[in-house]
């Protein structure tokens, strides 16, 4: 049985939380054909933008618009606060984690997390071992999944370290909310978040090798047909930098190098949204086309930066996520501002037993999984689905984790009935850079589907403008 949601808006039947207030009075004035109106102009204009995403294993291959909902998420300035002494602590933790776990390894020598499941992690890159990076930094930029349980408690749900996405959604946005309602903005005192290319840019300029005074930056995308292109191309556009594929770039004398019109051009800083496994064919798949070969003895030998650094993937794997407050203990000495969602190791026999014989109330996941493919969600499953779920743990039980069905939070959302609560989370973009910075707020994506706990835009979900809002609007 899933609890009653912490609702965003209402603190009760028709009670409007405080900062919530002005805008509920201002949506309660306006006609409902005016609203649906201005989802309609939403829609044309992201459509005329080019802001939509490919879905894999689409029959048709054709690209889809996320939907976006004009009612924003909004979360008071001091809440946000928390929020963020929170991140950055989780975002530093991590980082002093791969860097550790690359060199010294007391982590692992001090007994705080079991050995075998680092080193013999997929994601851990041998090469990666003893090479040094400037500031110490492997996850650059960090999408940090957060949910909100029905006590209203913020939970982190997941790290996501290797090639986070959908900051440009959260840029367009805000965009759209004040093109469609410039006066909510004056009334309401939302933060801005139209810096973060500026933030992104001075993170990214932060790694590049010593002697790289002027560093030239690249965004390295797969191509065209991957689903988060539009963003790589918005990106390289905002901060003004090149947008390169794999073929535009060569390695020579010991650089890397770019091609351009007027000859090749050496290249310090590559912000790659390739996975660690097609970036070099000569040292990790032979038969990528996407990468470029001999780039990783450029990067060992500190003459190019990769953000995130090759190996970061180990730090946000799921079986990895229930040591986190761990590490912040560890490396920090200090209690997490921010918990996880209480987790079972399903490798660890007493947890497998648990889950097994409490499958209908939990939600299961796969360690290497993403996107929100391969989860049991056993309150909304079938008899069929559980025991076939069942069967897949039992094969191999160290490939998952199972967790409590979490009520997420909800939020009043535009959908075909009229205005309903919808769950949704959110995910802050935290840049570590010689520092750690962030805007506020993050995207928050919401589950359109009655009663859905899936918020990913591939299993049909849509977004939210999220508003800090000053605390005297509250």
């Amino acid at each position: 049985m899933i609890a009653t949601p912490f609702d965003e808006m209402y603190a009760g039947t028709g009670k409007v939380r405080p900062h919530y207030r002005h805008y509920a009075e201002w949506l309660a004035q306006r006609p409902a054909e005016e609203m649906a109106q201005k989802r309609q102009e939403a829609d044309l204009l992201f459509r005329r933008v080019g802001i939509t995403f490919a879905v894999y294993g689409d029959e048709a291959g054709a690209e889809r618009l996320i939907p976006f909902d004009t009612i924003p998420r909004m979360i008071p300035a001091s809440e946000w606060g928390v929020l963020e002494r929170g991140l950055r602590q989780r975002a530093l933790a991590l980082n002093l984690f791969l860097h550790d776990i690359y060199h010294e390894q007391k982590i692992l020598k001090a007994g705080v997390i079991p050995t075998d499941i680092i080193l013999k992690n997929a994601d851990y890159q041998q090469a990666m071992v003893g090479i040094t990076l400037p500031n110490q930094v492997y996850a650059h930029i960090a999408g940090i999944d957060l949910v909100r349980g029905d006590d209203g408690t913020y939970y982190v749900l997941e790290d996501n370290l290797r090639t986070p996405s959908g900051v440009s959604y959260m840029l367009e946005n805000r965009k759209m909310m004040m093109r469609l309602f410039p006066e909510l903005f004056a009334t309401h005192g939302v933060a801005p978040v139209d810096h973060y290319p500026t933030l992104l840019l001075e993170t990214l300029q932060a790694a590049a090798p010593s002697g790289a005074n002027s560093p030239t930056v690249v965004v390295l995308t797969p191509g065209r047909y991957n689903s988060a292109y539009f963003e790589h191309a918005f990106l390289a556009q905002q901060m003004g930098v090149e947008l390169v594929e794999g073929p535009d770039l060569f390695v020579r004398d010991g650089y890397v190098w770019m091609r351009t019109t007027s000859g090749p051009k050496r290249v310090d800083v590559i912000y790659r949204r390739i996975d660690d496994a097609f970036l070099d064919p000569l040292a990790f798949n032979p038969d990528s086309v996407l990468g470029v070969p001999g780039i990783l003895a450029v990067y060992r030998a500190g003459r190019v930066a990769i953000t995130n650094a090759v190996g970061t993937g180990v730090g946000d794997d799921k079986s990895i996520y229930p040591y986190v407050p761990d590490m912040i203990r560890f490396y920090l000495t200090e209690e997490p501002i921010l918990q996880n969602v209480p987790t079972w190791l399903l490798r660890n026999p007493d947890d497998l037993k648990y889950v097994l014989d409490h499958l209908p109330e939990l939600v299961v996941k796969e360690v290497h999984g993403s996107g929100g493919y391969g989860m049991l969600i056993g309150p909304t499953s079938s008899k069929a689905e559980i025991e076939a779920y069942r069967l897949r743990i039992l094969a191999n039980p160290s490939e998952f984790i199972a967790q409590p069905t979490l009520s997420l939070s909800t939020c009043p959302t535009f959908v075909e009935s009229g205005v309903a609560p919808r769950h949704l989370d959110l995910r802050p973009f935290v840049l570590s850079g010689k520092e750690v910075v962030m805007v506020p707020g993050g995207l928050t994506r919401v589950a359109l589907k009655e009663g859905s706990l899936v918020v990913n835009s591939s299993q049909g979900g849509g977004t939210k403008d999220t508003w800090i809002v000053e605390d005297r609007a509250c």
